[in-house]
């Protein structure tokens, strides 16, 4: 399973199907004008589309089974408009409903991260906040059930070995923004490992390096993936300051 696909499968773009195929464990629709309306949400195609028709499938339908679903498609369609305090608010009504739903928990770490400042009075606690959303995420990740059981088991390991990429990720990000940059190197190692096709995470990993003063190996960094052929013009950039700032150091 490519990374691509990975948001849609666990945010319920697999399609009314698969949820029709969990009857027997989970939600229902309770009636074919509420299936039509959680197929509109499922097949809106851009943010602002997406966020209506989850509110008309939770105004018109009050006792759907589907509510946890709604406020996931809102949460990541603020996420994607750019407006964190909307995507925190239906993510966390969300996680009112469902504490172990991993992909919210990741959204809202994001989130949180995104606006911590150096300056914030409640700084230690966003930190705290972020760090055991992460740590969380991963845990409910790793126990899981498929969302829809026609998805062969090999894509679900992986699409939960890139959420787990992304908690590290998100783990390293806030570690960084601590200034603890030897928990930083941890976190991006064990992220870009888990999903070495992310180019970002090691070029996290370097200036975490450079963070932490250790030069040659962000430099070591630096130059494997340097040597990648199509490497995105900004990853370069930041790969190359880096590279040139660890030279100075040695």
């Amino acid at each position: 399973m490519k990374r691509t696909i990975l948001t849609g499968v666990l945010a319920l773009t697999a399609g009314l199907s698969g949820l029709l195929a969990q009857q027997a464990k989970g939600p229902t629709p309770k009636s074919k004008a509420e299936a039509d309306a959680i197929n509109a949400m499922q097949s809106a195609n851009d943010p602002d589309a997406k966020i209506k028709a989850a509110e008309d499938l939770i105004t018109k339908f009050a006792d759907t089974d589907y509510k946890e679903y709604a406020y996931m498609a809102e949460a990541q369609s603020y996420q994607a408009k750019g407006d964190d305090v909307k995507a925190q608010v239906y993510a966390e009504q969300a996680l009112a409903i469902n504490p172990k739903q991993f992909v919210m928990e990741m959204l809202l770490g994001q989130v949180i991260t995104k606006g911590i400042k150096e300056h914030d009075l409640d700084k230690a606690e966003k930190i705290a906040k972020a760090n055991k959303l992460f740590n969380d995420g991963m845990e409910h990740a790793k126990t899981a059930v498929k969302p829809n059981p026609q998805m062969p088991d090999a894509d679900w390991e992986n699409a939960k070995k890139y959420v787990i990429a992304d908690g590290y990720n998100g783990l390293g990000i806030v570690a960084q923004i601590d200034k603890k940059w030897d928990e930083a190197v941890k976190n991006y190692k064990l992220a870009w490992e888990a999903d070495p096709d992310q180019d970002a995470f090691g070029t996290r990993l370097a200036a975490a390096y450079l963070g932490a003063n250790k030069p040659a190996e962000a430099i070591a960094v630096c130059d494997k993936l340097l040597a990648k052929p199509n490497l995105h013009p900004a990853i370069k950039q930041v790969l190359t300051n880096v590279k040139t700032q660890a030279a100075a150091k040695k």
